[in-house]
C-alpha cells in the first residue's frame, strides 16, 4: 500500500496542548501587565491627590481674611466684636477668600478644619466644611459667648463644636496623626514660639499643619507638613468686613 501524508492523534493532542500552554502564558502576561498598569495608575492618582491637597491647604490659608465676629455674650447685651479665629490642636476655623467649589472666584467662606477618626478606626483623617461668610453676624453664629481665662485674666470666646456630615470634604485620609500649631510673635528678647492652642485676641502670624501616614510607602508621596504664613495688615478691631 502506498504511504499517505497526515498526522496521528498523538501529534494532534500534542499540538493542541502546546497551543493551550502558549495561550495561558499570553493570558498570564496580559493579566500581570494590566495589574501593574492599574497599580501604577492608582499610585499616580494618589500622588496627584496628595499634591492637590497640599496646594489646597496652602491656598486656603493664603486666602485668610482678618474678619471680626459679632460674638453673643449669652444675655441681652449687644454682640461683642472679636477677631474671628479658632485655633485648637485638632480643629481650626477661619475666613478665607478661597473655596473648594469656586477657587479664588467665589465668595468668602468660613472654613472649618477638623481631625476625625478614620474609616473603621484606621488612623485619622482631615476634613473641612465651608459656610458662606456674609459679615460679622454670620461668623458670630459659631461663637457661644465669652468665658474668663485663668492664664490670661481676660475673657476668651467659646466656639461651637465643628459638626462633620455628608457635606464635609475629606482632604487627607489614613493618617497616623494630624496636628495644628500657631506661631505667636513675641517682642524681644522672648522670641517667637509655636503654640497648639490659640486664645489671644489677635491673629497668629502663621499656621502649621503636621501630618504623617500610617504606613510609609516609597513610591507614594507622603502627606507633608505645611507651614503657611498669615499676612495681614488690617487691625483686629476693624477687619475687612467693617
Amino acid at each position: 500500500m502506498p504511504r499517505r501524508a497526515g498526522v496521528t492523534l498523538l501529534e494532534l493532542l500534542l499540538a493542541v496542548s502546546l497551543l493551550g500552554l502558549l495561550s495561558a502564558g499570553i493570558l498570564m502576561a496580559l493579566r500581570v501587565g494590566a495589574n501593574a498598569m492599574q497599580k501604577a495608575n492608582a499610585r499616580l492618582i494618589d500622588n496627584r491627590r496628595m499634591s492637590g491637597v497640599q496646594r489646597i491647604l496652602e491656598q486656603e490659608i493664603a486666602g485668610f481674611m482678618p474678619e471680626v465676629a459679632a460674638c453673643l455674650s449669652g444675655d441681652e447685651r449687644p454682640p461683642t466684636p472679636l477677631p474671628f479665629f479658632q485655633g485648637e490642636p485638632e480643629s481650626m476655623r477661619l475666613v478665607s477668600s478661597y473655596s473648594l467649589a469656586d477657587a479664588w472666584r467665589g465668595y468668602p467662606q468660613i472654613l472649618e478644619f477638623q481631625v476625625i477618626a478614620g474609616a473603621g478606626g484606621d488612623g485619622v483623617r482631615l476634613v473641612v466644611n465651608e459656610h458662606l461668610y456674609t459679615g460679622p453676624p454670620a461668623a458670630g453664629v459659631f461663637c457661644l459667648g465669652l468665658r474668663p481665662d485663668e492664664q490670661l485674666g481676660v475673657a476668651v470666646p467659646v466656639f461651637r463644636p465643628i459638626a462633620v456630615g455628608p457635606g464635609s470634604f475629606v482632604l487627607a485620609d489614613r493618617l497616623a496623626f494630624c496636628r495644628f500649631s500657631y506661631l505667636e510673635k513675641r517682642p524681644p528678647p522672648a522670641g517667637d514660639r509655636w503654640v497648639d492652642r490659640w486664645i489671644l485676641p489677635v491673629w497668629p502670624s502663621a499656621v502649621r499643619i503636621q501630618m504623617a501616614p500610617i504606613e510609609a510607602d516609597a513610591v507614594r508621596i507622603p502627606p507633608l507638613s505645611i507651614t503657611a504664613p498669615i499676612r495681614i495688615t488690617a487691625p483686629p478691631a476693624g477687619g475687612y468686613g467693617g
